[in-house]
């Protein structure tokens, strides 16, 4: 007897054996003059992208930047999820990614590395649960988790005061 499968909190197909199928995600591109790009979702949501100068004129984030922010938001949602889950108040967080562009050695611009500031305003009265969720919150990011096999990858988080609560080193 088939089991039809369900779908967890990150919108994967997961049959009641737990086995996990992939997903797949949609994402056209079309030109709209230069170096200039309209991106389609397939929710439906749209982003313009652009290439700083000279070559574009900077109308919308290059994909160096979208990568950026695609490493803090993972990084932002799985912490706040997992503080969630643990009904640990999370009441603001800020994430700032710093990634630096390098040559290689055939001075090809690459991504060098990135660092993710985590800003964290949160209820750590039980130091227990939350430690938990610092243990775990990286491990559950998809995209950092995935850049990481090709680009290191530094976090911290640290509280309203600047305080270091957490660091991925």
């Amino acid at each position: 007897m088939a089991v039809s499968p369900t779908e967890d909190d990150a919108g994967r197909k997961v049959d009641t054996g737990g086995k996990v199928e992939e997903k797949q995600l949609v994402v056209t591109l079309e030109q709209k003059s230069g170096y200039e790009f309209l991106v389609k979702f397939d929710e439906g949501v749209e982003l313009l992208m652009d290439e700083p100068a000279p070559l574009g004129e900077d109308k919308g984030p290059g994909a160096a930047k979208v990568l950026s922010a695609a490493i803090g938001n993972c990084l932002s949602a799985s912490l706040l999820f997992c503080l969630q889950k643990s009904r640990i108040e999370a009441r603001g967080i800020k994430t700032t990614v710093t990634t630096k562009i390098v040559r290689n050695e055939q001075k090809r611009l690459r991504i060098g590395s990135s660092h993710a500031r985590i800003i964290i305003d949160v209820d750590r009265s039980a130091p227990e649960r939350f430690g938990t969720c610092l243990k775990l919150f990286e491990e559950f990011c998809t995209v950092t988790s995935s850049v990481r096999s090709g680009i290191p990858v530094q976090v911290e988080i640290v509280d309203n005061n600047g305080e270091r609560i957490y660091s991925s080193q």
